[in-house]
């Protein structure tokens, strides 16, 4: 039963939604325990402990990250079967059944801790209360076929014996069956068909010539009319078959012993590793919700400071919630917030509150970095319309009794949240009142953030060290709050010119403005100056900041166009070093093959046919010269005679005459002569000139005409009976994407195919491409179910996929 205090500090965390937050993390979370302790969450008031929680989480969301999070199982039953395991019982099925799920998600656990590289020290003690037992896994596995049966591989006797039981079966089946087809017997059947009579093997004989078949009756039908005789034949055979059925209910009696002995002697090694397990579950499900919530660690503390950046609540949808920042107890240790209703105050006190409130439960908060928060003893919150009719208490009346709650609660370690302080009664009265709560909320030392329409509270904040003014912006133009926090100003009320906005007659709102004292009309100049002043303030810092990045980046553009000049000038210098040495090199050798053949010629000088040799050494000569010229002046090779031999058309391949680089011709030319080339996955214009038509290509589009001649073409779409679809995908090694992209072709191709059941390969590794192609499975209209290999089939490595 929970005491007054307790029961007070719930109505506060009711009050900053902290049951929803819990109710989210139990949904993240996979077993019933570690639900269950998401849901009764409380926060902590250590600051040791919450440093040590909060580090436990954000290890958890970094090694997800990293390696991908591991596989949760429900271990609904397990518990319950650890109890009667510690007791010495006998298990049932379904209790040992309960106990494999349990070595299956200890065994699995273990596995993905060891594959990581890095091991964060948070969570190393829980992997080590894992004690993998991969044999007795795989027993229980290969012995249990579901809570009802135990398979025949669970020991060579129980086979052997159903083997017998199966084959007496057979053969008194055959026995009767022969009766049945025989002409004197038949007659006396009132089907002719063998049946089954308190697990034993008979014949539906009609009533009326029961005299005809010697045996015994087991059974009659509901009308009468048949009598079910066990033939005196298979008497014997159906007494064999009940002696193995005695002696099968023995076997699977002692195998069961047998396991559940087995279970009983590990079973603190499976206690330990069920509290680690459900722990597990419990710490990667406030990583998984973190990581929902884009939410990091902040700098956790116990001195009363608070430093939220881009601060978001985290019930709010992150494509609507405005990020705000807001900071208590560095400059100032009460902070007073003002502005229009609906400007975002309240959501700002329950911002606060709760992403503290999550912060001591251990979780995560969706904060920016270089944020911090404080642990407070108490977080005292007065938010929201609390009247109640069955205890006869006005609003005003509900709103002081939860702040004389808080009055006599606040100590030094108190975070005080209060809506609308005064509100409710008359203003004049309502506003000292607000001023003097404050005043005895800072004597005791509380961090205090209250909002307010009140005057009074802002000049207080203006005269008080310690105590600052905030506000919420509003555009009185768009008749909307902008939700942008201004720590330092006061806020305008704004009522007069949103009443004009809305309508109301010039008249009366001077009127109004006529009533207003000449000291709260002086006052709301000044802010209206203040807030001008600003403004314009804002919006030069805001030019400045702009100049500034665009001559960081025009300096930053500056710097990488120089180095990538500076670059490619060496590497042009480079290349033209290599070319001319290349080029020099060349000649050189064929310089030295012309003089070894004039030496050559010069000893065949007194053959006779010498004069032609020396005709030809000429011509090669000259050729030889032509040739040292071009690659001497790379320049004039592309200005040589060289006519393409046709027009080009798409598609054909294509020659760089001065570089050598072949390519795809796509278009052109235009009216300069430039055409479209394809180099690769880029496309590049190139003058018609210094094109040349890729000859090879010619020979082997006739290749293919000869290949295309020899083939038989079949027209129409391929059968389902001459496709081949494949039963296994491996996709080990590929990334993500290109897993997917494999698994979805595979699984049409297989539908296409008729096939009901395949086998994805993907390996474990790091479990990244695993958890891809399972979560793309859960989701893929042709998927009817998916399951992890068993034992034999590839366990964790592959999946099994049955399709619709």
């Amino acid at each position: 039963m929970k005491t007054e205090n307790t029961y007070q500090e719930q109505k506060y965390y009711d009050s900053l939604e902290l049951p929803k937050i819990l109710r989210l993390l139990s949904e993240e979370c996979t077993g019933e325990r570690a639900k269950k302790a998401a849901l009764a969450l409380q926060p902590q008031k250590e600051l040791f402990t919450v440093k040590r929680e909060v580090a436990k989480t954000s290890a958890a969301l970094d090694m997800s990250s990293r390696y991908g999070t591991p596989m949760f199982y429900g271990l609904d039953g397990a518990a319950q079967a650890l109890k009667r395991c510690d007791s010495g019982a006998v298990l049932s099925l379904a209790e040992l059944i309960a106990i494999r799920k349990l070595l299956t998600q200890i065994n699995g656990l273990a596995d993905w801790w060891n594959k990581c590289e890095v091991k964060r020290p948070e969570l190393e003690y829980l992997f080590d209360s894992l004690f993998p037992d991969k044999y007795l896994e795989q027993k229980l596995d290969t012995s249990i076929i579901d809570e009802n049966e135990l398979a025949d591989e669970a020991s060579h006797e129980l086979a052997a014996i159903r083997r017998k039981i199966t084959a007496c079966g057979q053969r008194i089946r055959d026995t009767l069956e022969k009766m049945v087809k025989s002409s004197s017997i038949n007659k006396y059947l009132q089907e002719s068909i063998v049946t089954v009579r308190d697990g034993r093997y008979v014949l539906p004989v009609r009533s009326e010539h029961k005299g005809q078949i010697q045996g015994f009756v087991h059974d009659t039908s509901s009308s009468g009319a048949t009598l079910f005789i066990e033939p005196a034949a298979v008497v014997e055979a159906n007494n064999d078959i009940k002696i193995l059925e005695g002696r099968e209910l023995e076997e699977i009696n002692r195998i069961i012993k047998a396991l559940s002995f087995d279970c009983a002697a590990i079973k603190e090694q499976l206690a330990s590793g069920f509290d680690a397990v459900c722990e597990l579950d419990l710490y990667f499900a406030k990583a998984n919700l973190a990581a929902k919530m884009h939410a990091c660690e902040p700098e956790i503390s116990d001195d009363r400071v608070i430093v939220l950046n881009r601060a978001r609540h985290p019930l709010i949808d992150s494509g609507k919630v405005v990020p705000v920042s807001v900071s208590l107890g560095l400059d100032y240790e009460t902070l007073i917030i003002t502005g229009p209703n609906t400007g975002g105050k309240t959501v700002l006190l329950k911002t606060v509150g709760l992403l503290t409130l999550m912060i001591m439960c251990g979780m995560l908060i969706p904060v920016s970095d270089g944020s911090r928060i404080s642990v407070f003893d108490n977080i005292l919150v007065n938010i929201g319309d609390s009247q109640s009719i069955e205890m006869d208490l006005s609003t005003f009346s509900a709103h002081m009794s939860g702040v004389v709650d808080i009055l006599g609660k606040t100590d030094g370690s108190s975070l005080v949240l209060l809506d609308e302080l005064g509100s409710g009664t008359d203003p004049a009265e309502g506003a000292a009142l607000a001023v003097a709560i404050i005043g005895e909320l800072m004597a005791q030392g509380a961090s205090t953030i209250t909002t307010t329409h009140y005057q009074e509270l802002k000049m207080f904040a203006l005269d008080t060290p310690k105590v600052e003014n905030a506000s919420f912006e509003f555009d009185v133009d768009t008749m909307s709050p902008t939700y942008k926090l201004i720590v330092g100003a006061p806020g305008k009320s704004n009522a007069f010119a949103i009443s004009r906005k809305l309508g109301v007659p010039d008249y009366i709102i001077d009127r109004a403005q006529a009533l207003v004292s000449d000291e709260d009309r002086k006052f709301e100049e000044i802010l209206e100056r203040l807030e001008a002043a600003r403004k314009e303030l804002e919006e030069n810092n805001a030019e400045a900041e702009r100049l500034r990045r665009e001559a960081e980046k025009l300096q930053s553009e500056l710097a990488a166009e120089r180095k990538q000049l500076a670059e490619s000038k060496e590497a042009e210098l480079e290349k033209a070093r290599r070319e001319a040495g290349a080029i020099v090199r060349s000649v050189e050798k064929q310089s030295q093959e012309l003089i070894d053949e004039l030496d050559e010629l010069r000893k065949q000088k007194e053959q006779a046919s010498f004069t032609n040799k020396a005709i030809d050494a000429r011509h090669k000569q000259k050729s030889a010269i032509n040739k040292m010229y071009l690659e001497a002046n790379p320049v004039s090779k592309t200005e040589d005679s060289y006519v393409l031999p046709r027009a080009l058309r798409q598609g054909d391949k294509v020659i760089f005459a001065d570089s050598g680089k072949r390519g795809v011709f796509f278009s052109g030319p235009d009216s300069k002569g430039k055409c479209i080339v394809q180099l690769g996955a880029m496309r590049t214009k190139v003058d018609l000139k210094k094109l040349r038509l890729d000859e090879n290509q010619q020979i082997e589009s006739n290749r293919s005409k000869k290949k295309s001649r020899g083939a038989v073409s079949r027209g129409g779409v391929e059968s389902r009976a001459t496709r081949r679809v494949s039963r296994e995908l491996d996709i080990r090694g590929c990334t993500c994407d290109e897993g997917i992209y494999e698994l979805d072709s595979f699984i049409d191709n297989a539908v296409l195919g008729g096939i009901s059941v395949v086998t994805v390969i993907h390996g474990v590794g790091t479990g990244v491409l695993k958890n891809a192609v399972r979560a793309h499975l859960r989701s893929h209209p042709s998927v009817k179910s998916s399951r992890r290999g068993m034992f034999g089939e590839g366990e964790d490595g592959v999946t099994i996929v049955e399709l619709k």
